[in-house]
C-alpha cells in the first residue's frame, strides 16, 4: 500500500439500517478501509425517516457528518476538495445535484470522483426509462470511476454503452467480526430477511409463503419493514417488522435454512450477490436461493448453496433431516465467504481501484 488516502463518501445512510441495505454495506466496507490506515468522512443527508431509526450515532472508524440540505452540503465542499477522492453512492437524495457539485469540486481540486452503485441493475433500468433520480448519462461519463455492485458483462456495458472511463466491480461484503456463528435453539425451518419489494414478492410467495401453506407443521419467519397489510401470511409464518444488524446473527442462528431472494432487475443483469447472502453464510446458516447468472462465481450450487425453482424444491430441502449434509453446506459457504467476500477483501479492492483511477496522485499499472 502507498500513502494513506483521505476519502469522502456521500451515501444514502450510514447512521440507520432501517429499510435499506446500504448502511450495513457502508459500515463493513469503510471500517475495513479505515483499518488499512485510510481516513474516511461520511456525509449523510439528515432525513426524518432515518433520524427516527438511527442505530449508529458515532462510528469510531470515520467522521459522520449530517447535512440538512444542498446549501449546507455546499459549505462542506472544502472538505471534499482537501481529500484524495470523493465517492457518491446510489439513491442519495438529490443525487444528480450532489454528483454535479462533487464532480465540479473534484475537477477543480484534481482528485478522483467515483460513483458507488449499490443498485446497478435498478439504476440502468431507471436510466433506460428516462428516470434521472440520482444519476444521468452525463454524470456516468464525468465520474472517473464507476464502482458497481454488479460484475460480469455489466461492467463492459457501462464502459462501452454508457461511456464510463473506468468500471469495476465492488460487490457487497460482510464483516466477520459482527457476523459469525452463534449457538441458539432453532426456531425456524426457513427464514427470510429483507425489506419489502414488489418485484421480490412473487419469489417470496413461491419459495416461502406457499411452502408454509403446504407444510403447516414447519415454522417460517419473514423479517423486514414496509410489507403491505393485505398480505395473507400463513399462521406458521412469524412476521418481524425490523431486525437490526446487531441481531442478524441471532436471527440466522435460529434458522435451519435462510432464503435469498433477488430483485428482478438484478436477476436480469446477473452477477449481483446480495449482502444478506454473505451475512448468512458468514453466520453459518445454509442458504436456499433463486437462480441467477453468475451465482456460481460467488457460491457453488449444490456444494455451498442450494438453488430452488419452486415450492416443491424448497419443501424437499426442508424435509431432508440429514444434519451432516446441512452442516457441510453451511461450512463450505462460510469458508468461501471468509476467503473471498469479507469487508477486508473489498477494502483492498476499493483501495486498488481508487489508485488505478489516480487517487493520491498514483495511477496503477493496468
Amino acid at each position: 500500500m502507498s500513502r494513506p488516502l483521505d476519502l469522502v463518501v456521500l451515501g444514502l445512510s450510514l447512521s440507520s439500517s432501517w429499510g435499506n441495505g446500504h448502511a450495513t454495506t457502508y459500515r463493513a466496507l469503510l471500517r475495513a478501509f479505515a483499518g488499512r490506515g485510510h481516513r474516511v468522512t461520511f456525509l449523510e443527508r439528515d432525513v426524518p425517516w432515518y433520524a427516527a431509526h438511527r442505530d449508529v450515532a458515532a462510528p469510531g472508524y470515520c467522521d459522520l457528518v449530517l447535512y440538512p440540505d444542498l446549501a449546507a452540503l455546499a459549505d462542506l465542499m472544502p472538505r471534499v476538495a482537501a481529500a484524495d477522492a470523493v465517492m457518491i453512492g446510489s439513491y442519495v437524495p438529490d443525487g444528480v445535484a450532489v454528483g454535479e457539485m462533487a464532480i465540479r469540486t473534484a475537477q477543480r481540486a484534481g482528485i478522483v470522483a467515483a460513483f458507488y452503485d449499490i443498485d446497478t441493475p435498478v439504476t440502468l433500468a431507471k436510466l433506460a426509462r428516462g428516470d434521472r433520480e440520482y444519476l444521468t448519462p452525463d454524470l456516468i461519463r464525468s465520474y472517473d470511476l464507476y464502482l458497481s455492485f454488479t460484475g460480469g458483462p455489466t461492467l463492459a456495458r457501462l464502459e462501452r454503452e454508457h461511456g464510463s472511463p473506468m468500471a469495476r466491480a465492488l460487490y457487497c461484503s460482510v464483516d466477520p467480526e459482527h457476523y459469525a456463528p452463534r449457538s441458539a435453539p432453532i426456531r425456524y425451518d426457513l427464514s427470510y430477511l429483507g425489506t419489502y419489494s414488489p418485484d421480490r414478492q412473487p419469489t417470496l410467495e413461491r419459495l416461502l409463503i406457499e411452502p408454509a401453506r403446504r407444510a403447516p407443521h414447519l415454522r417460517f419467519a419473514v423479517a423486514g419493514p414496509q410489507y403491505p397489510d393485505d398480505i395473507a401470511w400463513p399462521s406458521n409464518v412469524e412476521r418481524l417488522d425490523h431486525v437490526g444488524p446487531a441481531d442478524h446473527p441471532a436471527f440466522y442462528a435460529a434458522s435451519r435454512y435462510t432464503l435469498n431472494v433477488t430483485r428482478a432487475d438484478m436477476i436480469a443483469a446477473g452477477y449481483s450477490p446480495s449482502v444478506r447472502l454473505f451475512e448468512a453464510a458468514a453466520c453459518g446458516t445454509p442458504l436456499i436461493s433463486d437462480a441467477w447468472d453468475g451465482l456460481d462465481t460467488v457460491l457453488a450450487p449444490g456444494r455451498e448453496i442450494l438453488v430452488a425453482d419452486g415450492s416443491d424444491a424448497v419443501l424437499a430441502v426442508l424435509a431432508d433431516r440429514d444434519e451432516a449434509a446441512r452442516t457441510a453446506l453451511a461450512d463450505a459457504a462460510r469458508a468461501r465467504v471468509l476467503a473471498r467476500h469479507t469487508a477486508a477483501c473489498r477494502a483492498a479492492e476499493l483501495e486498488a481501484a481508487l489508485h488505478e483511477a489516480g487517487a493520491g496522485g498514483i495511477r496503477a499499472a493496468p
